[in-house]
């Protein structure tokens, strides 16, 4: 398959050879980043989108913009076929790396996006298959998402790297017992001390109980922090106000049916939610009945809020 798109890639280069737009661009010294073979690709796809803008305002391109067109996307189709057929890679990858901060399904999604880098850059030439080949790239566009998504702060992917490869010499070092400092780790991944004191002081957790001040009665941090499941009194008072208008309403405006299946549907009692199912139950009506008479209570509710609301426009006219 890989070979397959290598020949549809080649008819669509053939397809544009000789056309002025398309050789500046294919013609131009490749910057580094542009040098591998998904460089390669991005610059036959922005020749082909040249030839087509081009072939608007000349008839004689439209032709080998047609078949240019049509053979990027056989080998576009190639490509994605390619991919997908290492989707048990992706799943596989997702379970071993499946943690607090993203779950497999999230992984899955981020190992499809290696997937398709692979495709782009493998070269059958090369004698290995794909799945092995993709499977780094999976691997590593899932550490990559992993990485950005545990930080509070995103670091960019060199940093990422630096940092995991700072961490694997430390543990090295540790395994084989042998005393080190931030100097051997920069010296061992390649990188400066200054750098490399930044990259570790990246992550560092704080204790709860470490007192963050000097004074003569040391405080920790959690005595800083608000519960925020705890409600402030403005929004107790708010909820007692609204708890006592909602129970005038309901001796207003609703009848015992109304406020029986209000109540119930709602946890109104009990904080406890019941289905439409379960209130039937216990008034031996059919869930459909129990949903139109707890449309109608909320109906008359909202028209009694509508009235309550007119009031004073209409004593102050």
């Amino acid at each position: 398959m890989a070979r397959l798109i290598h020949q549809a890639e080649d008819r669509a280069r053939d397809a544009i050879d000789g056309i002025d737009v398309a050789d500046n661009i294919l013609g131009r010294t490749p910057k580094r980043a542009e040098r591998t073979r998904a460089g390669m690709v991005d610059r036959l796809e922005k020749a082909i989108d040249a030839v087509c803008a081009a072939s608007r305002n000349n008839t004689e391109l439209r032709r080998p913009a047609g078949r240019a067109k049509a053979a990027w996307a056989e080998a576009e189709a190639l490509r994605w076929k390619l991919a997908m057929s290492g989707r048990r890679i992706a799943h596989g990858e997702a379970r071993k790396l499946a943690g607090p901060y993203l779950d497999e399904a999230d992984l899955v999604q981020e190992g499809y996006i290696g997937l398709l880098r692979a495709a782009k850059r493998f070269d059958p030439d090369r004698n290995i298959r794909f799945s092995t080949y993709a499977r780094w790239w999976v691997r590593a566009q899932m550490t990559r998402a992993i990485d950005h998504t545990g930080r509070p702060v995103r670091l960019p992917g060199c940093a990422v790297e630096q940092t995991r490869n700072l961490r694997k010499a430390m543990k090295r070092f540790e395994a084989e017992g042998v005393d080190y400092s931030v100097s051997d780790l920069a010296n061992e991944v390649g990188v400066d001390k200054k750098r490399a004191e930044f990259l570790l002081s990246q992550g560092r957790t704080v204790s709860l109980d470490q007192p963050i001040d000097d004074g003569p009665r040391p405080r920790p941090l959690e005595h800083f922090l608000s519960d925020e499941d705890t409600p402030t009194p403005d929004q107790t008072a708010i909820h007692v106000q609204e708890l006592k208008r909602l129970e005038e309403a309901f001796d207003e405006v609703l009848t015992e049916r109304h406020r029986y299946v209000l109540t119930r549907r709602y946890g109104l009692e009990d904080n406890q939610f019941r289905t439409l199912s379960q209130v039937g139950k216990g008034m031996n009506l059919s869930r459909e009945r129990v949903r139109q008479i707890e449309r109608e209570a909320l109906t008359r509710l909202r028209e009694h809020a509508r009235i309550r609301e007119r009031l004073p426009r209409v004593m102050a006219g």
